[in-house]
């Protein structure tokens, strides 16, 4: 393993070794200007890293409620601007690691080098782009995200190769994204033996680098289930179904992290 960098991701990870919960929200979802007050909540409420979504108008990879989301915060006339502008607003509030995560087009438009100053001076942690292919980051793109401090996460499936997984592990910075399920996001609940069977081939390996599972986790038991194979797990389309239906964001989000993590604030 390469040696690493440190960020507040490895802070996280050096903190707390496993339980650790990340949570996705959509940039600009319900309301344009819902972003700074989503953030403050979740770590208040007891998320340890948050992750911010990017809205795209064809989210291939997500289900029908991030895609949704998705097109009601680009209606409401987010961009990616706005977006590291709101992060950028409680960046003296935040404790916990920010991350952006979405696909290469809506960054490559915005210019990598402007995007990455930006990223920094707003306190973003890290990166999470899973259509960025692995050559194009070593060729292209490394570099310069590695030399403005944040981490890329990739990510992997039940369906990648060994051979990819320990390369994919050996250029990693502050975790591995374990996608749980060869499906679209938001579209399974529960976890299956064969989940369960590809976690613990996973855990077999010894990876370097910490494992958070995603896709599918959507309440306690999933969450629970998740955890016992890696260092947390990563909630995102039943965050967004909340925030679809609250008429109060701050009660409604506190008391569904709460319903995650047993104790609340850890």
């Amino acid at each position: 393993m390469e040696t690493k960098m440190m960020n507040m991701i490895d802070r996280t990870f050096s903190d707390k070794r496993t339980g650790i919960l990340s949570a996705y929200f959509t940039a600009g979802f319900p309301a344009l200007d819902d972003t700074a007050l989503i953030i403050r909540t979740l770590q208040d409420a007891g998320a340890d890293m948050i992750e911010v979504g990017i809205p795209f108008s064809d989210p291939v990879a997500d289900g029908p409620t991030i895609q949704m989301s998705n097109k009601q915060a680009l209606d409401n006339g987010i961009t990616l601007k706005k977006i590291l502008d709101q992060i950028r607003s409680v960046r003296g509030e935040t404790r916990i690691p920010l991350l952006l995560m979405g696909y290469l087009n809506p960054v490559y438009q915005y210019g990598i080098k402007r995007f990455c100053d930006d990223c920094r001076d707003a306190g973003v942690s890290g990166l999470i782009l899973p259509d960025l292919p692995i050559r194009e980051y070593r060729e292209t793109y490394r570099a310069i995200i590695e030399s403005h401090g944040l981490y890329n996460i990739f990510l992997i499936t039940p369906e990648t190769s060994e051979q990819r997984i320990r390369e994919i592990d050996s250029i990693s910075h502050g975790f591995i994204y374990m996608v749980s399920a060869s499906s679209t996001t938001g579209t399974k609940k529960g976890i299956s033996d064969d989940q369960i069977n590809y976690f613990k081939r996973i855990q077999r390996m010894k990876l370097s680098t910490p494992r958070m599972v995603g896709f599918g986790i959507s309440d306690r038991e999933s969450f629970e289930s998740a955890t016992k194979y890696a260092h947390g797990a990563i909630i995102g389309s039943a965050i967004i179904r909340v925030l679809m239906n609250s008429r109060d964001i701050k009660k409604d989000l506190t008391a569904y992290i709460h319903s995650i993590k047993a104790t609340g604030k850890n």
